[in-house]
């Protein structure tokens, strides 16, 4: 299973449990605010209004309550349990996002927030007690601490609430520290426990090792490795071909496709070098986020 040979230790600590969990309290909160004194009409992405971005995050957080009580647990939205184990990052906008936007249709701002509060209070009471590195099924057959769920939630929160923001014409901060538990708790973690086939493409399998270095002052260094097809999770200290310094925020904009790396590089919040640089771009065809 790609991911399986990571030799990485896990990134979860209690520190970094308890700021994920005040992080989703805080982004919940600042989120629902935006949407509640915005314009449910205004685009928010080339396809979603306000009112779309607000039901698509407040669905998630909604389904993400049911994977962390039990494997068993029925998801609230019509149509989603049979789609996850078949996701993967290149179809996730035409399975699973298209069926919660057709599962879950309220699209009343005020509804829609207290859906997602009364979600993100399910989840931190559910996770109370928890072990936070326990496992739970997620995309494409990959395995997700429930420190990881918390993350990916904080991910959403954050890059939705910058969508929304910047059609309402408001402010919205990212702070680095948020990003960098989106790096170390979702990025990291699902790769040590194992992507699954969420990676899977049509393209030729590339021979060969690419090992790329990540450093920033706000998460502890990593190297992740793509080999022939395989993806896994290092310490720092190997032989690698890339080597990258960043700042956790640009880095999430960049690979979410907000940012363009060009415009990253120049403001100096992704610096990249290395033996084999040029390896880059076929490391980031595999290893990649929707």
């Amino acid at each position: 299973m790609p991911g399986s040979g990571s030799t990485a230790q896990s990134r979860i600590t209690p520190a970094r449990w308890s700021a994920v969990r005040a992080a989703v309290v805080d982004l919940g909160a600042r989120f629902g605010a935006l949407v509640q004194d915005g314009d449910p009409r205004a685009a928010a992405t080339g396809q979603w209004s306000v009112a779309d971005t607000a039901a698509h995050v407040a669905a998630m957080a909604w389904c993400y309550t049911a994977l962390a009580t039990s494997p068993d647990a029925p998801l609230p939205v019509e149509g989603i349990a049979e789609l996850v184990p078949i996701t993967t990052v290149d179809n996730i906008d035409r399975v699973i996002n298209e069926a919660l936007r057709r599962g879950y249709t309220e699209r009343d701002p005020a509804a829609l927030v207290r859906r997602l509060r009364q979600s993100i209070s399910e989840l931190l009471a559910i996770t109370a007690e928890a072990d936070p590195e326990q496992t739970v099924a997620w995309l494409g057959g990959s395995r997700l601490p429930l420190a990881g769920l918390l993350a990916h939630l904080t991910n959403e929160l954050l890059l939705h609430g910058r969508d929304v923001a910047r059609a309402l014409g408001a402010p919205w901060a990212i702070p680095q520290e948020y990003s960098a538990l989106f790096f170390e708790l979702f990025l990291v973690e699902i790769i040590r426990n194992g992507v699954g086939n969420v990676l899977d493409d049509d393209r030729p399998v590339r021979r060969g090792r690419i090992a790329v270095e990540f450093r920033s002052a706000h998460t502890d260094p990593v190297t992740l490795v793509l080999d022939s097809g395989t993806v896994s999770a290092e310490e720092p200290g190997g032989r690698t071909d890339v080597r990258i310094h960043f700042r956790p925020a640009m880095l999430s904009l960049v690979l979410f496709h907000r940012v363009g790396r060009p415009r990253a590089a120049l403001t100096g919040a992704l610096r990249v070098w290395g033996r084999r640089p040029w390896l880059l771009p076929a490391f980031l065809r595999k290893v990649r986020l929707p």
